[in-house]
């Protein structure tokens, strides 16, 4: 298939299916103290934009200023190209990123480029987060808050409470 269909494809899934989907619990609480603060996120995804932006729109959720997704970047997760694209695009030049994955290919692409890991054992089991290098494992976002945001220097500082690893 090709990457125009596939991209098709995809940005139909959210609409078709949709009404059966349910947020991973505490993501809307973040995303919004995120978006009220005006700190800086980003998405990064091994899915096409199409359906990242379906589902967000089908969700309600925030849409960030930000989006990495499969057609921007030659290699897929594990490889770190994609969140170092996302730092780039936040103009984050360290390695002071977090990075919140459901995924062990994810896990690996993070903890590759150098940054901090939330793993959610939301589709993975805790030992499949763990071998890929999880920095945390917590059982969803609302483990995971925004205690603040400095905007002089951009940094937000967030809190890990319940963590099933650390």
């Amino acid at each position: 298939m090709s990457r125009p269909n596939v991209c098709a494809a995809e940005g139909a899934i959210p609409k078709k299916w949709g009404h059966d989907a349910v947020e991973i619990p505490g993501s809307r609480s973040i995303l919004e103290s995120l978006e009220q603060a005006s700190a800086p996120w980003a998405i990064v995804t091994s899915g096409t934009q199409p359906l990242v932006s379906g589902w967000l729109e089908v969700m309600g959720l925030a849409t960030p200023k930000h989006l990495v997704s499969a057609e921007q970047v030659a290699k897929g997760k594990p490889d770190p190209a994609c969140y170092k694209l996302g730092a780039q695009r936040l103009n984050i030049t360290s390695n002071d990123v977090l990075v919140l994955e459901d995924a062990p290919a994810g896990v690996r692409a993070g903890i590759a480029a150098g940054y901090k890991v939330v793993a959610l054992a939301t589709t993975h089991t805790v030992q499949q987060l763990q071998e890929a290098g999880a920095t945390w494992i917590v059982r969803d976002m609302r483990s995971v808050t925004m205690k603040s945001f400095d905007k002089k220097i951009g940094k937000v500082e967030i809190t890990i409470k319940d963590a099933l690893v650390q």
